[in-house]
């Protein structure tokens, strides 16, 4: 296998269009006042010439596994900077935004070795189990499958939230329908047992799903009071962070952005879409950091104690290009990763990259 290595001394502390406006097109002049980081918040680059990152994992040993989303590929990126291939998943059809998209690590990882991929094949969306031994990659095993699947919103994000559960975020694969149509696992956010099966809690019985209305959810994540947040990306003209609520209805087609219509959870944040186009989300030092792909930057939305969002920071707007992911690291640490060789960016040298930011 490739192997690679990158210098990162910072790893040894450890951590639109209408119709096209889905992971964003080139953004538009701004007119939102960007809000400089402080000179020590600097980033560092941790990891450099990735083929589009799109998951990234933390390993309770401190390394991070990293899902390439066309090449199908899981590089190990090692504590000291060396980034290597472990494995490609096997079934992976990329196709436009599709492919090997969001990784999880198993919360009982220590004992069980098993991580989560969700990735495109030729028939649908899917989650798989495999089991990493620190070295290479065992066979996946479908956990979950028929999630609409298409060359344009296919959600992708998966995390395990506070209570063990693994959540799912989907999208509507071109399809609006398909996110009020509660038969169909297309713009939902899903919540399943570790082995696929359903959790007895769940608002409907004998259903995965959380929450419906979704056009294309990429990002999930807790805060401090274990409320789940999503970012989700807007048509016409509003991209959005949701405050998820078991059984809530977030309106994707009806509405778009905030309408204060009876029966639609309307969102928490707004964004124009130039703005935008939510990608990763992350809760770290009191706040949600969203990567922007359109927008070309880093958010750091404040969280209050009783779930108040503050006033949205605007940081790196242009610097970096379009960013994808966002972690947070048990150091404190905020890691986000660019996409800007996904067809849709201008790639700088070393792109893509993973940067590391301490607020």
């Amino acid at each position: 296998m490739g192997r690679r290595r990158f210098s990162v001394a910072a790893l040894l502390v450890v951590v639109t269009c209408a119709a096209c406006q889905s992971e964003g097109s080139p953004a538009q002049p701004s007119t939102t006042t960007a809000v400089a980081a402080p000179a020590e918040a600097e980033p560092t680059v941790i990891a450099a010439d990735l083929d589009v990152p799109w998951g990234i994992a933390l390993l309770p040993d401190g390394t991070a596994l990293i899902a390439e989303r066309d090449s199908g590929a899981i590089q190990h990126l090692q504590a000291n900077g060396d980034t290597t291939v472990i494995g490609e998943v096997p079934g992976v059809a990329a196709r436009g935004e599709s492919g090997l998209l969001g990784l999880a690590v198993s919360p009982a990882y220590a004992t069980d070795q098993m991580i989560y991929a969700y990735l495109t094949t030729d028939d649908d969306n899917r989650v798989v189990a495999l089991r990493f031994d620190g070295r290479s990659l065992g066979e996946p095993a479908p956990i979950l499958t028929g999630i609409p699947a298409g060359s344009i919103h296919d959600g992708g994000r998966i995390a395990f939230g506070p209570d063990g559960k693994l959540y799912v975020a989907t999208g509507e694969a071109g399809d609006r329908p398909r996110a009020q149509d509660p038969s169909s696992l297309g713009g939902k956010i899903l919540r399943i047992n570790p082995d696929g099966s359903i959790p007895a809690d769940n608002p409907t019985p004998g259903s995965p799903v959380w929450s419906f209305g979704h056009r294309n959810v990429q990002g999930l994540a807790w805060d401090d009071a274990d409320r789940l947040w999503a970012t989700e990306f807007g048509a016409n003209t509003w991209d959005e962070v949701n405050l998820i609520e078991p059984g809530g209805n977030y309106g994707w087609p009806e509405v778009e952005g905030r309408s204060g219509e009876a029966g639609f959870v309307d969102p928490v944040v707004q964004w124009s879409t130039g703005e935008a186009s939510p990608s990763g989300l992350a809760f770290q030092d009191g706040a949600l950091w969203v990567a922007a792909l359109r927008g070309e930057r880093l958010w750091r939305i404040p969280v209050g104690g009783d779930g108040s969002l503050g006033e949205p920071q605007s940081l790196f707007e242009g610097e970096y290009g379009r960013l994808r992911t966002v972690v947070a690291t048990p150091d404190g640490a905020v890691w986000f990763s660019t996409s800007n060789r996904d067809g849709r960016g201008d790639p700088a040298e070393g792109d893509d990259r993973i940067l590391m930011l301490r607020p």
